[in-house]
């Protein structure tokens, strides 16, 4: 069975199902009574940057303009598609009608429309602006037209996922796009929580609107329980971040190290999504040594996933099943499409030997003159990455391999992966909803294009397969998009070692978080 949802009307017919774990420690059998008013207040652990909602790819850029900017339709953890600014919308395989709820306004008090809408959904389709949507969820071709309170999109093509591909893209209102470069350091949304003071790298505070009436289940400024102020602080250590979790100085933060034997020990409780936190990638520049496939096959051969898989997981190793592992979950198969190799240390020498790179009296490996080096990157503030990428490391260097560690923070991911190109392979996540945006790192345009195609990939068969399925109808798409998923794995081009739970520990609050934590069901509590 694929996971995909086929929306007529209102109804979701086909399954979603939302890899969203609780996990209960010490839990009360009675709900705790909600308490409005006061400050939440979340830990991220990078700044997000730019903050312009179609522009944004990091995780912690979502986490912050997710308070601020809304979409059509909300997918709950359930994976059910809830009215959100649209309160009704109907669909064939080329146009979908949303139909806005009445009294939508922006946090400027201006009103928001199916005009604003439809200059969203033309904005994301121009290819010279370059969106984060452009090429995913809007095609070439793609129209938006406005008559009163309905918006009606239309694909030049049959597109076998309109309905979640339009109406999950955050809209800005007019003021915002009249001035894009605005919205790099402010807020321009719907949302329940505007942006209202920053301190990039420090603290980003919100505060909830007193006429907001439009929330997923009638959610509006005076439900019980909604805090009153929002703030998200930047905070890399996760000991402090357990402090202050304990203390209730902080209401909620991802904590994936060794502090989390304390929390579970206090009886926090956490929430989570399913995290591919073991991906591999690798940088298929010409110049690089992994541009060549069998060097990606002899290097991921190598790896023992029965060792390295717990220590990246943080002891919860979980095999991968699908590159796809956020909400929606479009095309999620229940057994993976890919087979991974066996390892062998022994296969992967043979590998690197056929490639060309000869193993040295010294028990280094060169080719022409040059050493076999490889640069692996991975997240400094991830307490996991550090000790998986040391046995990684090790297992390289036994083959004759020449390694290089580099720790990047927020900076150094955008240089090395879309400016100085300088790494070869890494702990490298990408997380999306549905094959069509994860098309955008793997068939999409590379960096030097504007593009977000960081690995370089030129995968002819991936291509092909990814062009076919994006003018599929529903019932044939996803067979078609786990074809070409199948091709990545096969030609190396990722490498998908183990999955875990990112899990986020609460206090003090209750909420939902399908992707990023949902801040219409934030909830106080005594």
């Amino acid at each position: 069975m694929h996971r995909r949802s086929t929306i007529p009307a209102l109804l979701a017919g086909g399954v979603i199902l939302a890899m969203t774990v609780t996990a209960c420690s010490g839990s009360s059998s009675e709900d705790p009574a909600v308490v409005s008013g006061g400050t939440f207040v979340q830990a991220i652990s990078a700044d997000p940057g730019d903050l312009n909602p179609m522009q944004a790819i990091d995780f912690s850029t979502f986490e912050v303009i997710n308070m601020a900017y809304e979409a059509l339709i909300y997918i709950d953890p359930e994976g059910e598609l809830q009215p959100w600014l649209a309160e009704s919308w109907e669909s064939t395989g080329s146009e979908v009608t949303f139909t806005l709820k009445d009294g939508i306004t922006c946090a400027d008090g201006s009103p928001f429309t199916a005009e604003t809408a439809a200059a969203n959904i033309a904005y994301n389709v121009d290819a010279e602006n370059a969106t984060f949507y452009y090429g995913s969820q809007v095609t070439d071709g793609m129209t938006a037209a406005a008559d009163g309170n309905t918006l009606t999109v239309t694909s030049a093509t049959n597109n076998p996922f309109l309905v979640e591909n339009i109406g999950t893209i955050l809209m800005v209102c007019d003021k915002g796009l009249a001035d894009i470069p605005s919205l790099s350091d402010s807020t321009d949304g719907t949302g329940l929580f505007p942006l209202t003071a920053s301190e990039p790298g420090t603290t980003y505070s919100f505060t909830k609107r007193a006429d907001y009436t439009w929330g997923p289940g009638d959610v509006s400024s005076d439900t019980e329980g909604l805090p009153d102020d929002v703030e998200l602080r930047v905070l890399s250590d996760e000991s402090t971040m357990a402090n202050l979790l304990l203390s209730k100085e902080v209401n909620a933060a991802v904590i994936t190290g060794p502090e989390r034997s304390r929390l579970d020990g206090s009886g926090l409780e956490y929430t989570g999504v399913r995290n591919p936190v073991g991906e591999i990638m690798f940088n298929e520049r010409s110049d690089r040594p992994t541009s060549d496939p069998l060097v990606r096959e002899a290097l991921v051969t190598a790896l023992d996933r029965d060792e390295v898989g717990p220590v990246i997981a943080g002891g919860e190793a979980l095999p991968s099943q699908s590159l796809v592992v956020r909400n929606p979950l479009l095309c999620v198969p229940d057994e993976p499409s890919w087979t991974l190799p066996d390892t062998s240390l022994e296969r992967a020498g043979e590998l690197l030997d056929e490639a060309g790179w000869t193993l040295g009296s010294d028990g280094l490996r060169s080719k022409d003159g040059q050493p076999l080096s490889v640069k692996f990157i991975y997240d400094a503030p991830t307490a996991t990455h550090a000790p998986a990428a040391e046995l990684v490391s090790e297992t390289w260097q036994e083959l004759g391999v020449t390694v290089e560690l580099s720790a990047n923070d927020g900076a150094a991911w955008s240089e090395q992966l879309y400016s100085t190109y300088d790494w070869d392979s890494g702990w490298v996540q990408v997380a999306p909803g549905g094959p069509a945006v994860l098309s955008l790192f793997f068939a999409g345009a590379t960096p030097d294009q504007g593009g977000l195609n960081f690995g370089w990939v030129d995968n002819p068969e991936y291509n092909a397969l990814v062009a076919e399925a994006a003018q599929a109808s529903p019932e044939d798409a996803c067979g078609l998009y786990l074809e070409a998923e199948a091709e990545l794995i096969n030609r190396f081009d990722i490498f998908p070692l183990a999955d875990n739970i990112l899990p986020t520990y609460y206090n003090g609050a209750t909420f939902d978080q399908p992707n990023f934590i949902m801040p219409t069901t934030i909830r106080m509590v005594g």
